[in-house]
């Protein structure tokens, strides 16, 4: 006969996996690499279904190494990005699809 352990008071199961913490690239610091986790519409904004295909068709793709370069004047937009050895300007609503790992 085996015994099953069952947790009871004061007991925990054992905590669930992480995820890895995610953020929009207008949120990442320039100089430094980060990596695109996905493709998601902006906050707000409708119908833009084509800007996340035509990100993805740009090289924008899960998995690939991104960094913010620098960004215009007032540190808004452009943002100057890289995604592999191609530098890509963005516009503020652009940057905001893409996130990006926090980690």
């Amino acid at each position: 006969m085996s015994l099953i352990k069952i947790p009871g008071p004061g007991l925990h199961a054992p905590p669930a996996p992480m995820t890895p913490a995610t953020m929009p690239l207008t949120d990442l610091a320039p100089n430094r690499a980060s990596t695109i986790v996905s493709l998601s519409a902006a906050q707000g904004e409708d119908g833009s279904s084509s800007l996340l295909q035509r990100l993805a068709e740009l090289g924008f793709m899960t998995g690939e190494t991104i960094s913010v370069l620098r960004r215009g004047p007032g540190g808004r937009e452009p943002i100057a990005v890289q995604v592999g050895d191609t530098l890509f300007a963005l516009r503020h609503h652009e940057a905001s699809c893409i996130q990006v790992s926090a980690a």
